[in-house]
C-alpha cells in the first residue's frame, strides 16, 4: 500500500490521537491530498471521519494549544476551527442522494467507500489514513493518483448520473482542468455535453464564482475554449457567444472577435492576476456584435463599439451576479477607454491628448495601458512590434506630462464654490459651464491648475459673459 509524508503539523497527530481516543478512524480526504501530491500549496484540511466529525472537532481543539474555536454547522453536520494559517474542517462520513429539480442532496450517514463515491472526481477521491494501524497510507479506490499522473479530470461514478445529480460539477470539471492544464476523460466531457441544459437549477452566484476561478487561472482561455465547445457558455454567457465567428462580403473578412477577446485575456493574464481587469479584457470587445457594419469602402467596421460597450457593462455585471460597485465602475471605464491609447499611438501625441488621458483615467491609467498592450494581436510581427513601440513612446510621455502636470485624479484648483462666491452665483448651469471652460483650457495646456493663473482667467472668462465680480479671492 502507498504511502503518503503529511507536512510537519501537529494537527495531523492530534486528530489521530483524539479519534482513537473516541475509537473512530479518521482520514484526511479531498483537495488537501490532490495538492499535496501535486505540491501545491493549501491551508484547507478536510478530515473524515466514521463518527461523528463535530465530536472529533471539540475533542481536537480540546488537545491543541490555546483550544481554539470549533465553528458547528449542524444542519450540515460539520464543524470547522483554524489552527495557525490551517483550516481543518471535520464531518462524518455520508452517502448521499439527489432529487431531480434540485443540486441539494439528501444525507444519511455512510462509511468511508460511500464518501469517496460521493466525490465530483477521482482527483478528490483520494484520502490519508490517520490511523495508528496504517498511519499515513493512501486511501485511492478509483485510480485518482494515476489520473492525476495522466492529468486527467474523470468522474469517479458514470459521469452522466454525477453531472445530473449536481450540474455545478460540470463547471468544476471545467475549472479543475484550466487550474491544472489538465485534459478531461472523453466520457467526462461528452457527459457534461449530454446534461448541459442542467446546469440551470444552479444559482448564478455559484455559477460566477466558478466562472472567476477559470477567469483567474494561469491560461484561463483554455477554460472558456471547453466551456464553448461543451455548450455550456450559450446557457451562462450568451452575450460572449455573439463574438464568436467570421463573416466576409465582396471578400473582405473581419477578425473571429472571440477567439481575439481569448487572447488578449491571456495576455492581461500573464502580466496581472487582478481579476477585474481579466473581466475588462473579456468585456472590451462585447459590443462589436451590436455595432459592427460593412461599407463597400472602408469594409467592415465597429464604430462607437467601446461606449456602447461600456454602457452594457453593468447589465452584464447585474445577471452574472457580479459586484455593482468600484470594481464594476472599473471595468466599464476601461472598456470605454481601451480604444483612446491606441489613437494616440496612430497619431503625432500632444500634450493636450496625453493630459485628457491621465485626466479621465486617474489612478487605473496603469492598468488601462496593460489592457491595451493585451490588445495588441496580429499574426503579423513586425506590425505587434511597431504597435509595442509606439506604445513604449506613449507611456514614456504619460509620464513625463504627469510628473509635470500632475494630471492623474486632477480636479481644478478652482472649485465650484469658489466660482460661486466670486460672481455670487447660485448652483446652476452658469457655474458647470465656467468650470467646464476652465477646464478645458487646463487641458489644452493654455493655463497651468495653479490658483493666481487659473483664477486670473476665470475672471477674464467671467468679464467676457458680463458676470460682475462681487468677491475676488487672493491667496
Amino acid at each position: 500500500m502507498e504511502t503518503i509524508k503529511l507536512p510537519d503539523n501537529p494537527v495531523f497527530d492530534e486528530v489521530a490521537a483524539a479519534a482513537a481516543e473516541l475509537g473512530v478512524d479518521a482520514y484526511v480526504i479531498g483537495g488537501f491530498v490532490r495538492d499535496l501530491v501535486l505540491k501545491r500549496p493549501s491551508k484547507d484540511i478536510d478530515v473524515v471521519c466514521i463518527g461523528d466529525g463535530i465530536a472529533l472537532a471539540e475533542k481536537v481543539s480540546q488537545q491543541l494549544p490555546h483550544r481554539p474555536r470549533v465553528s458547528v454547522f449542524k444542519n450540515f453536520g460539520t464543524a470547522m476551527l483554524r489552527y495557525n494559517d490551517w483550516e481543518v474542517e471535520f464531518v462524518g462520513a455520508r452517502k448521499e442522494s439527489y432529487r431531480e429539480h434540485s443540486r441539494k442532496p439528501e444525507v444519511e450517514q455512510g462509511t468511508l467507500d460511500d464518501d469517496l463515491k460521493r466525490r465530483d472526481f477521482t482527483i478528490n477521491a483520494l484520502g490519508i489514513s490517520l490511523n495508528k494501524a496504517n498511519y499515513g497510507a493512501l486511501i485511492d479506490e478509483f485510480d485518482g493518483l494515476k489520473d492525476m499522473r495522466r492529468k486527467i479530470i474523470r468522474t469517479p461514478l458514470e459521469p452522466g448520473i454525477t453531472f445530473s445529480d449536481d450540474p455545478l460539477r460540470m463547471m468544476r470539471a471545467i475549472r479543475f482542468a484550466t487550474q491544472l492544464g489538465f485534459d478531461i476523460d472523453p466520457d467526462t466531457f461528452d457527459a457534461i455535453v449530454d446534461n448541459k441544459e442542467r446546469i440551470k437549477i444552479v444559482s448564478q452566484e455559484r455559477i460566477t464564482d466558478e466562472l472567476n476561478k477559470i477567469i483567474l487561472a494561469p491560461v484561463p482561455s483554455y477554460g472558456f475554449k471547453l466551456l464553448f465547445v461543451s455548450g455550456l457558455l450559450h446557457l451562462i454567457f450568451p452575450k460572449m457567444v455573439e463574438l464568436h465567428g467570421v463573416e466576409t462580403k465582396n471578400g473582405n473578412s473581419h477578425k473571429d472577435n472571440f477567439y481575439h477577446t481569448l487572447q488578449v485575456l491571456d495576455n492581461v493574464a500573464q502580466v496581472s492576476d487582478d481579476l477585474w481587469l481579466r473581466w475588462s479584457a473579456i468585456l472590451h470587445d462585447i459590443a462589436k456584435p451590436d455595432t459592427k457594419r460593412y461599407s463597400p469602402k472602408v469594409g467592415w467596421t465597429f464604430h462607437g463599439h467601446e461606449d456602447r460597450g461600456a454602457r452594457m457593462v453593468p447589465k452584464i455585471f447585474k445577471d452574472l451576479k457580479l459586484p455593482l460597485n468600484e470594481h464594476m465602475k472599473f471595468v466599464q471605464k476601461l472598456v470605454r477607454l481601451h480604444l483612446r491609447p491606441i489613437a494616440l499611438v496612430k497619431e503625432t501625441v500632444t500634450d493636450s491628448a496625453i493630459r485628457r488621458l491621465l485626466f479621465e483615467t486617474g489612478d487605473d491609467i496603469d492598468a488601462l495601458m496593460a489592457l491595451c498592450r493585451a490588445d495588441i494581436t496580429s499574426k503579423n510581427d513586425a506590425k505587434v512590434k511597431r504597435y509595442i513601440q509606439n506604445f513604449d513612446k506613449v507611456e514614456k510621455r504619460l509620464v513625463e506630462v504627469e510628473e509635470s502636470d500632475k494630471l492623474r485624479n486632477f480636479q481644478p484648483v478652482i472649485t465650484g464654490e469658489i466660482i460661486m462666491e466670486t460672481f455670487d452665483l447660485k448652483p446652476s448651469k452658469t457655474v458647470g459651464e465656467l468650470k467646464e471652460v476652465l477646464t478645458e483650457a487646463i487641458l489644452e495646456g493654455k493655463v497651468k491648475n495653479e490658483f493666481e493663473e487659473a483664477y486670473s482667467y476665470l475672471l477674464q472668462i467671467g468679464e467676457q459673459k458680463g458676470l460682475p465680480v462681487v468677491n475676488k479671492k487672493t491667496l
